[in-house]
């Protein structure tokens, strides 16, 4: 019996695979072996598919070709997962996020092209073409923006422009166009140049890419890559219908259809629609006035480490709101170190996580998992948002946007309406920054003029290290 009787059979236990790692992933007690499972599983449809097609039909020269690229790949992979610190995760998520996007669009590009050898093009391939092409490329795109911006390297803040809508209809209609002009050409009803055709709408793609994610502001990141996860989804399982390849076509739709669920899970979160997540431009400079005015009569108060470990060493209950901050700071392990203590005099320590904190979905829960705080001590914010007002100290660290009752009252603020945590409800409240830089959303936090409010300002894991040390003394 040769590798091609055998290719379904992996591909099924493959899709399985892919299944049970998405199930495994649901929970942080199950998440490494889930992807672990996950992971086997495409091992084995990338050996399946290579002996089955690759090799059969190619020969030895495909045979190092192919490893070259598994090499690069894998080394590049590794290096990745090993070398980038967790505040870079997000980007690195980006990252793969393009990746999967571009090489969907490349593989319809090159099938295309390939199929045009042979003579006339089906309509029906040529239709699963130019989606693949048009969702990779805006995929492939998107993310480099996000990348860009996550990373610094442009500014987080929506890029408002006169006449934006237009020009963000105008790509797509023209994509629109472009992509129905191919499918009829396929079915002989008009007679078009389809290569050149071809191009134009990839690069249409990688244009409406840009002006799709470069109005968004950084306090939507989150949102937005979880949607460019579910588009590199699309355009995979795309992809699989353009190779014949069921495989490509199960995890695609998984990857799709779980990246959606979240994308509406987190707006839901933050109280707004897709739509608006999209289109309103959270954290633009519009908005980026909007926050606690410096003459309203209202001053910081600024707290010592010795301050801070009293007020916690005589609470009772505690909450810690982890936040982008303590990511950057590589705080987590000092904050267990601190919350054993805290534990040891007989103080509850919870957390309180918001959908959006940090940079990607779930950041602060792998942050925290990294330092073995246990699961059962982590809240969603509907879970313990009601119990701020029973807490007698709340301490942040480097929470800012999701922590600003600014959200609740200000009108004119660019995050009004979206869900916060009840911080400002706790009896104190101390807030662990380095300044009083804005967040993400460009924004100040009406928090730190809180009479209730401490500022313990430096590093995060310096300033929770020292609170430590001074909580011993006492």
């Amino acid at each position: 019996m040769d590798i091609q009787s055998w290719t379904p059979l992996i591909y099924l236990v493959a899709a399985v695979s892919f299944i049970l790692g998405l199930k495994g992933l649901s929970g942080p007690k199950t998440a490494v072996m889930g992807n672990r499972i996950a992971a086997g599983g495409m091992l084995l449809a990338v050996a399946a598919t290579f002996f089955d097609r690759t090799f059969q039909e190619y020969g030895t020269t495909a045979l190092w070709l192919t490893l070259g690229g598994m090499a690069v790949g894998g080394a590049a992979g590794l290096a990745g997962g090993r070398m980038v610190q967790m505040t870079a995760m997000p980007q690195m998520v980006a990252l793969f996020n393009g990746a999967g996007g571009g090489s969907a669009a490349l593989v319809s590009v090159l099938e295309y092209m390939h199929a045009g050898e042979g003579g006339a093009h089906e309509w029906g391939p040529v239709l699963s073409t130019v989606l693949g092409l048009a969702i990779g490329g805006v995929s492939f795109a998107g993310s480099a923006i996000a990348f860009g911006k996550l990373q610094g390297i442009i500014s987080p803040r929506a890029y408002k422009y006169p006449g934006q809508a237009f020009v963000t209809i105008g790509v797509f209609a023209g994509i629109l166009g472009l992509a129905t002009g191919l499918v009829l050409d396929a079915a002989g009803i008009v007679a078009i140049d389809g290569t050149l055709v071809l191009w134009v709408l990839l690069g249409l793609a990688l244009v409406f890419g840009v002006v799709l994610v470069m109005p968004i502001g950084g306090a939507d990141m989150p949102v937005v890559i979880s949607l460019l996860n579910a588009y590199t989804g699309l355009a995979v399982a795309m992809a699989g219908f353009v190779l014949n390849n069921h495989l490509l076509i199960v995890a695609g739709t998984l990857v799709g259809a779980a990246g959606t669920i979240l994308t509406q899970l987190m707006s839901k979160a933050m109280n707004r629609s897709l739509a608006n997540v999209l289109f309103a431009g959270v954290g633009s400079a519009a908005g980026a006035a909007a926050g606690p005015k410096a003459d309203d009569g209202r001053s910081v108060r600024e707290v010592s480490a010795e301050d801070t470990a009293i007020l916690l060493g005589f609470a009772q209950q505690v909450i810690v709101v982890p936040g982008y901050g303590m990511a950057v700071a590589q705080a987590q392990h000092a904050v267990r170190e601190l919350a054993d203590l805290l534990e040891s005099k007989g103080v509850t320590v919870r957390y309180a996580i918001h959908p959006v904190a940090g940079r990607m979905p779930g950041h602060m829960n792998v942050l925290l998992a990294e330092a073995n705080i246990p699961y059962e001590k982590l809240f969603d914010m509907e879970q313990i948002n009601d119990d701020f007002k029973n807490t007698d100290v709340a301490l942040v660290i480097g929470a800012n946007d999701v922590t600003n009752p600014a959200a609740r009252a200000d009108k004119s603020s660019p995050i009004y309406g979206m869900p916060i945590l009840n911080v400002d409800q706790a009896h104190n409240i101390v807030v662990i920054k380095r300044s009083m830089r804005s967040g993400f959303a460009g924004i100040d936090n009406e928090l730190y003029l809180d009479p209730k409010t401490g500022m313990l300002f430096g590093d995060a894991k310096a300033a929770v290290a020292q609170v430590v040390q001074e909580l011993k003394k006492t």
